[in-house]
């Protein structure tokens, strides 16, 4: 039960000493700066960017374009529905005393990655039939990716929004550079959180080094590159789902074991 500490304490929330909730933060962010370099290549906007969806959203509709601001008001209302879809499941399952209702999330995002995949590969062939829902289903699946790391953090990580993590830095940067000059004993002394500072550095770069790898992942072999990507994202949902059907298999065989002797005694 020991190897599984982490995992099962991650359903409810996570703390910045949980080594699973960091190694989960960078990986969701190596993910989420890849999925950005595919989306560029696809639609040539970055999805993650939620913040240039709305400022976008605002110039065409200033400018008279309704039929862009319509377009990235869809976008907006889809990467919401992929966060809220996301939370569900993990609501759903935690209302079920399922541990590892991200892990369904998880899996469920990676198959909606090889769609995405298709659905990219169909772009040169009728680039106005599949635009459309390509874009929306990708906006889809960054809400989603989003949510998992926010929802088990308890909003203290982001994987696709580097804007709060940079933020984050420059504040713990600031902690560490600020000099307490005189000790008061009624005013507490500044101090910066350095795991915090190494778990913020360590998103950012991820999210860097998977845009990179993203680039030229999807420059060198296509949208084939989601099936990598997905393999990836399912591998690391497996391992908390699987856990739950082995503990339901248990529950399962304990429960026809009782039943058994009960009718034997009988």
């Amino acid at each position: 039960m020991a190897r599984h500490f982490h995992i099962t304490r991650l359903l409810d929330r996570g703390r910045f000493n949980d080594k699973v909730l960091r190694q989960l933060g960078w990986s969701m962010a190596f993910i989420a700066g890849a999925l950005n370099a595919g989306g560029f290549l696809a639609v040539h906007r970055y999805t993650s960017h939620v913040s240039g969806i709305v400022s976008g959203m605002a110039d065409a509709w200033a400018t008279g374009e309704i039929r862009l601001a319509l377009s990235l008001l869809v976008m907006l209302c889809c990467f919401v529905g992929g966060a809220m879809h996301s939370t569900w499941l993990i609501l759903w399952a935690r209302r079920q005393r399922l541990r590892g209702g991200y892990g369904v999330s998880m899996m469920e995002e990676a198959l909606l990655l090889l769609v995405f995949g298709l659905l990219g590969a169909g772009l040169s062939l009728h680039k106005g039939l599949f635009t459309p829902p390509t874009v929306m289903l990708l906006c889809f699946i960054m809400g989603m990716h989003n949510t998992i790391v926010t929802k088990l953090s308890g909003g203290l990580l982001r994987s696709t929004h580097m804007t709060g993590i940079a933020t984050d830095l420059g504040i713990e940067l600031a902690k560490m550079s600020y000099f307490n000059r005189q000790a008061n004993p009624r005013v507490a002394a500044i101090r910066s959180n350095r795991k915090k500072f190494r778990v913020y550095a360590l998103i950012l770069l991820a999210f860097f080094v998977g845009g990179v790898v993203g680039a030229l992942g999807f420059k060198h072999l296509g949208f084939g590159f989601t099936l990598p990507l997905a393999l990836f994202l399912f591998l690391l949902g497996l391992r908390p789902a699987w856990y739950d059907v082995k503990l339901r298999w248990r529950w399962w065989r304990g429960r026809l074991a009782a039943r058994r002797s009960a009718a034997a005694a009988a």
